[in-house]
């Protein structure tokens, strides 16, 4: 039976294919406030001003591509059963051929109805507008977990960490909840890396790469398969 390994991802891991996040300067987010265009508050005030972002950071994506990180997250499947857990509304994992991945905080290629959260619809890079509806009658807006929302997937992303024999973490910088506390969920004997140029998280039982994504996972993918092949 092949060994578990459980990744959680964050924007450091999409960086790297010009995927620009609040905490980045010089990027599409500068343009806007946070509390604007990723929160419900900011959608009851301005949907326009909410649906043109997000048209904006979709277009962006269609451009974009998988960098060396997540093809070489994608390479683990060879030998381990891989589940990601990503911070990321990007689909760069699944482009990249990762096949089991769990969107903490929503998709950017989906939007749902406003009023009926269980109908998601697919529009890949499509803009949307107001008046576009629902199967019910509702606008339909972003299917992104907004800064205050629920995160419905937190107790599956929880269940996956728990049973892990491997903890891969990369990109993110541990300090946005509940995603942060995932790390607390790894039993006993799992083994856990942190990937992250910025990393300011030590403890004895995880090993930390001050590098980037792109850099340090491949490496780190290389010295696991060849350990379990050893």
């Amino acid at each position: 039976m092949k060994k578990k390994v459980a990744v959680l991802t964050g924007a450091g891991v999409s960086a790297e294919s010009g995927l620009k996040t609040f905490r980045d300067s010089n990027g599409l987010w500068e343009e806007y406030h946070v509390e604007d265009v990723a929160t419900i508050d900011g959608w009851l005030r301005d949907p326009e001003l909410v649906i043109e972002f997000y048209n904006k950071r979709r277009s962006q994506l269609e451009t974009a591509l998988p960098n060396e990180a997540h093809k070489a997250l994608a390479r683990l499947e060879e030998k381990f059963d891989v589940s990601i857990i990503t911070q990321n509304v990007d689909d760069l994992h699944e482009r990249a051929g990762s096949s089991n991945i769990l969107h903490l905080h929503g998709e950017l290629t989906k939007v749902r109805s406003e009023d009926y959260p269980e109908l998601i619809y697919t529009i890949g890079y499509k803009d949307i507008k107001i008046g576009d509806k629902c199967d019910k009658g509702c606008q339909l807006r972003p299917h992104i977990v907004w800064f205050g929302e629920a995160v419905p997937l937190i107790e599956e992303a929880s269940q996956i960490v728990s049973e892990a024999d491997y903890l891969l973490i990369i990109g993110t910088s541990l300090q946005v909840y509940p995603a942060a506390g995932l790390i607390h969920y790894a039993k006993q004997g799992c083994r856990k890396y942190l990937v992250d140029p910025n990393a300011a998280y030590y403890n004895n039982d995880i090993n930390v790469m001050k590098e980037s994504a792109g850099k340090a996972v491949p490496e780190l993918v290389e010295k696991l398969l060849q350990e379990v092949s050893a």
